[in-house]
């Protein structure tokens, strides 16, 4: 009786035959097995007329000339080879078995491998795929399939989309966006060559007030919220109050003359049926003053204010007007007979027209006499240093109102 193959060409010798020649065959044999499981084989895919054509990976019986007969295969070369038409790599029937292949080939063109015959399942390589796969051709006698085996549900490529589940990524470097699910830009990232500062998110457990985003790096680092435009920085649909800079306006209605060298109290028209002036006028030949108080909120920082004077002229001067303001903080069971702080003057020239209106220049700091803390009343005296020498405006200087700069270190006063 002969001998016959299997379907991935090892010679099955048959009782009594090839005497003397066993040794040699099976040799041949184990040499196959090897090349079988771990062979290696360069297919190049060019044929003379290039283009698109068909390279045929075949089985050569007893010997280790088969492309077939290797585990790995190679299609184009270790350098990429160039192709310049879409290629088909066709397996024999009847083969069932597994490979791990690669398309090694450049240029825009897809690499399909399929069965020698019939409509089984295929492999294609895409124009852009330039990977490895596992193969397996399912061996059947007419319509062999041949079928990509993923490296693993899990496993991630260069050139694949997956989806990371329960995975720990340490230290990744991410380029310049973060993108949504739909492939819409969520985040941009913009880098600073050699930076120091950062943010650092921490969540946060049970009855704590929530999760944490602050600053890090250097000793004293801010964060930079900045909205674009007009738009503004929001908690929900409400804008958010950020502290800083604020301003409280103080009308001359709200203020009274005092008793020794008082400015007078006075309600002036225009034409009739226009605004009336509710002024205090501050005379040209005397110090004058007023008095007002205010309670700041407790999110004033309790440090120094700065004003403006809005006020009008009775006269068409454009002399030199001093204004001057002072300020004493006074607590609970604090003494309201207490000596108000050091005045700062404002100048303000006359602007040459009767009931025009004016405003001042922002004035320098003003710093509170007492100890300025959350529900204290703070009394003010506002007066014209018409005695100063520099004061220069003849005629009485109509006081509007005056504006309160001032600073808070929170978002609000709870």
């Amino acid at each position: 009786m002969a001998s016959t193959y299997t379907n991935l060409g090892l010679e099955l010798m048959a009782t009594g035959e090839n005497a003397g020649t066993w040794g040699t065959k099976t040799n041949a044999n184990l040499s196959l097995a090897e090349q079988l499981l771990g062979g290696f084989k360069i297919q190049t895919l060019n044929t003379a007329g290039s283009g698109a054509n068909t390279t045929e990976l075949a089985i050569a019986d007893g010997a280790l000339t088969g492309a077939a007969q290797n585990r790995v295969i190679i299609l184009g070369a270790v350098s990429p080879e160039a192709i310049t038409g879409n290629k088909i790599v066709t397996v024999p029937l009847l083969t069932e078995t597994f490979y791990i292949i690669k398309n090694s080939t450049s240029g825009a063109y897809t690499v399909q491998l399929k069965a020698v015959s019939g409509s089984g399942a295929t492999v294609t390589w895409s124009a852009t795929d330039k990977s490895y796969k596992i193969v397996y051709v399912d061996g059947i006698a007419t319509n062999t399939g041949v079928y990509d085996v993923p490296f693993g549900e899990g496993d991630v490529t260069l050139t694949g989309t997956q989806t990371l589940t329960n995975k720990t990524l340490t230290a990744p470097k991410i380029g310049t966006s973060i993108l949504d699910t739909n492939g819409n830009e969520l985040m941009l990232l913009t880098a600073t060559g050699s930076a120091v500062n950062e943010i650092t998110i921490a969540n946060a457990g049970t009855g704590v007030t929530g999760p944490v985003i602050s600053a890090t790096g250097e000793t004293n680092v801010g964060i930079n919220i900045n909205p674009k435009g007009t738009g503004v920085f929001r908690s929900g649909t409400a804008a958010v109050q950020i502290a800083g800079k604020e301003t409280m306006w103080v009308p001359a209605s709200a203020m009274y003359a005092t008793t020794t060298a008082g400015a007078a109290a006075a309600q002036i028209e225009t034409t009739a049926l226009r605004p009336d002036m509710k002024v205090m006028d501050f005379a040209d030949t005397a110090d004058d003053h007023a008095q007002f108080s205010v309670a700041f909120p407790k999110s004033w920082n309790e440090g120094t204010i700065t004003y403006q004077c809005f006020w009008t002229p009775s006269t068409t001067n454009t002399g030199d007007c001093i204004f001057g303001l002072q300020g004493v903080a006074c607590g609970d069971s604090d003494t309201i007979d207490a000596a108000f702080g050091t005045a700062v003057n404002i100048t303000d020239a006359g602007i040459g027209t009767v009931e025009d209106q004016q405003v001042s220049a922002e004035s320098s700091a003003v710093t509170i006499a007492g100890s300025p803390a959350v529900d204290q009343q703070t009394y003010f005296q506002i007066f014209r240093d018409a005695n100063a020498g520099a004061d220069t405006y003849t005629g009485v200087a109509r006081l509007l109102g005056i504006k309160i700069f001032f600073t808070t270190d929170a978002a609000n006063d709870a």
